[in-house]
């Protein structure tokens, strides 16, 4: 089948084999050619989207430094010399061009002296439930800020005539409190949450790659998830306000559910107005 441009980096965005094999035996190792056969893509045309992905996320850091308050937002952020901070979450994370690979342009830019790293845990699709298995690969990395921004999944409802969400609402809150003391018990670092923003429930449903595994979401379930996030009373970014009732389209891809690059920096702008205010 020929894909298009879109359809392409549709596919990089949902699926990425380099992460969604790692944990299994030579799954660390997997190459190129592999990964673009999975994908049913040419090994070039593979590496030229995720190439032009991370020039994509490169140029959004710097037209976001041309702006004088997010630097200033950027040298407030409680970090200290050679700071590890995980970004721990699902395809929002995941994606080439994703916030955490802006954040890590940014600070690589703006503070280069300080030799802050940003690692990203996040797999594709994956709920809170999920996340409790790879927490503990997470705290292996020894971060000193690990940035939650997970729980979207739990919300999508998939298959014929589904009727209930993938992970309960009390099993979502219950999961997150879980994450929470492990960090908290495991480790010394910082926690700071990030909510799932709306979604576009109508151009989910439409969407020729969800549609055809059956997903879909309800913004009333994607809420919830934010309510449990918040009612953990740690920093958060309440993205689901930020975003607001009825989003801009503009923050999304065609699909209505992963975030487009101006989605992306948004999330950016939002994580910076909440952390730099942090001590």
């Amino acid at each position: 089948m020929e894909w298009s441009t879109e359809q392409r980096r549709w596919l990089l965005k949902v699926f990425q084999p380099e992460k969604t094999v790692a944990s299994l035996p030579g799954g660390g190792a997997i190459s190129v050619e592999t990964c673009a056969a999975l994908l049913g893509l040419a090994p070039h045309t593979y590496r030229a989207e995720l190439a032009q992905s991370r020039t994509s996320a490169r140029e959004a850091a710097q037209s976001l430094l041309a702006e004088p308050e997010l630097s200033r937002m950027i040298e407030k952020l409680p970090l200290r010399k050679g700071a590890r901070v995980v970004a721990f979450g699902d395809s929002h994370t995941a994606d080439p061009q994703s916030w955490a690979v802006i954040l890590q342009e940014l600070l690589a830019a703006q503070r280069p002296r300080d030799e802050v790293s940003v690692a990203t845990n996040a797999v594709a699709g994956e709920t809170t439930t999920h996340g409790l298995v790879r927490m503990g690969s997470a705290l292996l990395q020894e971060p000193d800020w690990l940035l939650f921004f997970i729980g979207v999944n739990d919300a999508r409802m998939q298959g014929p005539n589904a009727s209930k969400t993938l992970v309960d609402a009390g099993e979502t809150a219950r999961n997150l409190e879980e994450l929470r003391s492990r960090v908290a018990k495991g480790s010394q670092a910082r926690r700071l949450w990030i909510t799932p923003p709306p979604v576009l429930e109508e151009r989910v449903s439409k969407h020729w790659g969800l549609s055809r595994f059956g997903v879909r979401f309800r913004n009333e379930d994607v809420g919830r998830v934010a309510e449990a996030i918040r009612a953990l009373e740690e920093p958060t970014v309440d993205l689901f306000a930020a975003f607001g009732a009825a989003p801009s389209p503009e923050l999304y891809t065609e699909d209505g559910l992963h975030l487009s690059l101006a989605g992306q920096r948004k999330v950016v702008l939002e994580l910076m107005r909440s952390w730099s205010r942090l001590q």
